[in-house]
């Protein structure tokens, strides 16, 4: 009997392990994103790492008109008060987007091209968690 329990759980053990291994789901809503561009005055590019997500969100090619470059899923930054300052172009971070912010914070003027969809996000300090 004591033999059956420890095969038991055993398997119990081995299969809820082998989970870990394979590739986690993010939480719905929770999107690991890039930052590709930072330019002046917050004309901030981000494309979406994810592979599910919402593409009415994104576009899904877009060239930078001053340096040719073409993008895949991005967007333009804007929730421009509340990004963190410390990311810097090429880094990955998480984020969900948010709706709720009020964005009234002086950003200069000057231009940049960004892509024609905007999408206000809160970046997160570390990995999406269920």
């Amino acid at each position: 009997m004591m033999k059956l329990l420890l095969l038991f759980f055993s398997f119990v053990f081995l299969s809820g392990s082998n989970k870990s291994c394979k590739q986690q789901q993010l939480p719905v809503g929770c999107y690991k994103g890039k930052l590709e561009i930072k330019a002046l005055c917050m004309n901030y590019t981000i494309s979406i790492q994810s592979k599910n997500f919402d593409t009415a969100m994104v576009v899904s090619n877009w060239t930078d008109e001053n340096s040719g470059k073409i993008y895949k899923n991005v967007f333009e930054l804007g929730s421009k008060c509340t990004f963190p300052d410390s990311l810097k172009a090429g880094d990955v971070f998480y984020f969900y987007p948010d709706t709720t912010s009020a964005q009234q914070c002086m950003i200069c003027m000057a231009y940049y091209p960004t892509p024609p969809k905007k999408l206000s996000i809160k970046v997160l300090n570390g990995p999406c968690t269920k």
